[in-house]
């Protein structure tokens, strides 16, 4: 297998402002399920939106996100999906902020799973303000190659238990793609997503993400400290899902009673 760790330790740095168009267009993709603090402070996951990667078409691949090489290394394994990461919240970002954002490859480690081999890669970003570092993130993201017989498409609806029920539209999907500046195609491009062996459009895993920790800050009254999260299963495009509190606990729970992604809030520092 190839060896990528020369690749640990680059980093990439973009700036951006926190502007009113971004307030509006997080708050126009999120409602309701949206926690507002208030006083021109940026309700939680906004910093998805901040200085994302912005490549030019010929720096795209197939699959419509930044080309292999460019900042990640070159992986050969094809379908890219996001596996999960951690939000650690030193403190809100601010409306008109000037935000310096540095990204670093932390990770590339290759394993055996049941599909074959995949490639783990974790990235680190740090997300600064005028006062120093506002929020820390972990994104892992996993390689693979499509599966021969395509992923099983979801089971019967089951009566999901909630506290939101979200309508997984193209809309929305299209709406947060645009909000982070993400082409990767399996979130609106139904004929590649399912060259990748997908029965349909895939939800964001951020988007997930975000929805969890607007829900924990909605329950606590304040945005945790630290969110750890990981994704389980593919979540598709046109079915309500669930996003559901206990004790803490975080799930995101598809139409047919399958758990696609789960957090936890934790107290900052801990393992």
């Amino acid at each position: 297998m190839p060896d990528f760790s020369d690749w640990i330790g680059r980093s990439v740095t973009r700036i951006d402002t926190v502007t009113q168009r971004l307030f509006d267009k997080y708050s126009a993709t999120m409602a309701p399920f949206l926690f507002e603090p208030g006083d021109r402070i940026a309700p939680p996951g906004l910093h998805f939106g901040v200085a994302p990667p912005t490549p030019e078409a010929d720096e795209t691949g197939p699959d419509g996100a930044e080309l292999k090489g460019v900042f990640l290394p070159p992986i050969p394994q094809s379908r890219r999906m996001w596996a999960g990461g951690s939000i650690e919240t030193l403190r809100p970002l601010r409306h008109g902020a000037l935000v310096i954002r540095t990204s670093t490859i932390t990770d590339v480690r290759f394993k055996q799973g049941s599909g074959g081999e995949m490639c783990l890669v974790s990235v680190e970003h740090d997300i600064a303000d005028g006062n120093g570092t506002a929020i820390r993130e972990r994104q892992d993201l996993v390689f693979r190659d499509p599966p021969s017989e395509g992923v099983p498409p979801v089971g019967p609806d089951q009566k999901i238990t909630a506290d939101w029920q979200v309508d997984a539209s193209p809309l929305l999907l299209f709406r947060f793609s645009a909000f982070t500046f993400n082409g990767h195609r399996i979130h609106y491009d139904l004929s590649h997503t399912r060259e990748e062996g997908y029965p349909g459009l895939l939800v964001h895993g951020p988007l997930q993400a975000a929805m969890m920790l607007n829900l924990a800050a909605d329950k606590l009254g304040y945005v945790p400290q630290r969110f750890d999260y990981r994704c389980l299963a593919p979540l598709y495009c046109g079915a309500r899902f669930g996003v559901a509190w206990d004790a803490g606990v975080l799930r995101v729970i598809r139409s047919d009673g399958v758990t696609a992604a789960e957090g936890q809030v934790r107290a900052r520092g801990t393992g």
